[in-house]
C-alpha cells in the first residue's frame, strides 16, 4: 500500500466522520449530561469497539477482495447504496437529535468508556459501512490484504476519536446554549444526510 492511498483514505474518512452522525449525537448527549470527561471517555470507548469490528471485517474480507472481482463490485455498489440510504434516513429522522438530548445519560454514570465500547462493537451499520469502504483502498497486488485493512481501520478510528472528541468538547462548552434549543441539532442531521447521499452517488459512478 502506498502513501497516496492512505492519504486518500484518510481524506475520505475525515469527510465522512466530520459530519455529525449517531456517534456524535451520543457523545454530545453525554457532554450535555455529564460534561467533557464523560463525553471523551464515551468517544474513546466507541472507537475501541469500532476497531474490534475493523479486525473482524478485515479477516473476513481479505480472501474475498483478492479472489473475486465480482464480489468487489457488489461491495462497492452495496456501499454506495448504503451511504445514500443513510443520508436519506438521516434527513427523514432529523428530529431524532432532539430525542438524543432528552435521553442523555446522567452525570452519576460511572462507566462511559464501557458504554461507548458496547455501542461501538455492537453497531451492525458500521460493520456494513466498513465492509464497503475498506476494500476500495486496498492494493490487492501487494498482498497482506487483511493487514492493510487493519491499518486503514486504525486510521479511521484515530480520525473518529479526533473528530468526535472535538464535537464532544465543543458540546461540553456549549451545554447551556444547546440545551436552550435542542432542535438546532436537527439541521446538523440534515447536513450530514446530504453529504452521505453525495458521497454514495460519487462512489457508485467512480
Amino acid at each position: 500500500m502506498n502513501q497516496s492511498m492512505v492519504l486518500g483514505f484518510a481524506a475520505v474518512s475525515f469527510a465522512i466522520i466530520v459530519v455529525p452522525g449517531p456517534s456524535v449525537l451520543f457523545a454530545v448527549s453525554r457532554a450535555i449530561a455529564g460534561g467533557r470527561r464523560h463525553a471523551l471517555l464515551t468517544v474513546l470507548g466507541n472507537a475501541t469497539g469500532l476497531f474490534v469490528q475493523v479486525v473482524f471485517v478485515a479477516v473476513g474480507l481479505g480472501v474475498i477482495v483478492t479472489g473475486s472481482d465480482g464480489a468487489y463490485a457488489v461491495l462497492k455498489l452495496a456501499g454506495a447504496a448504503y451511504l445514500v440510504w443513510l443520508g436519506i434516513s438521516a434527513i427523514r429522522h432529523r428530529d431524532a437529535s432532539v430525542g438524543a438530548l432528552d435521553a442523555a445519560v446522567p452525570e452519576r454514570s460511572s462507566a462511559p468508556l464501557r458504554d461507548g465500547f458496547v455501542i461501538g462493537v455492537t453497531n451492525p451499520k458500521s460493520i456494513v459501512f466498513l465492509a464497503a469502504l475498506l476494500p476500495q483502498y486496498v492494493d490487492a497486488g501487494s498482498g497482506m490484504v487483511a493487514a492493510q485493512m487493519i491499518l486503514l481501520g486504525a486510521v479511521f478510528c484515530l480520525i473518529a476519536i479526533v473528530c468526535d472528541g472535538t464535537w464532544a468538547i465543543v458540546a461540553a462548552r456549549a451545554r447551556r446554549w444547546l440545551s436552550s434549543d435542542p432542535r438546532r441539532l436537527t439541521w446538523m442531521s440534515v447536513a450530514g444526510g446530504l453529504v452521505m447521499i453525495t458521497l454514495g452517488l460519487l462512489l457508485a459512478i467512480s
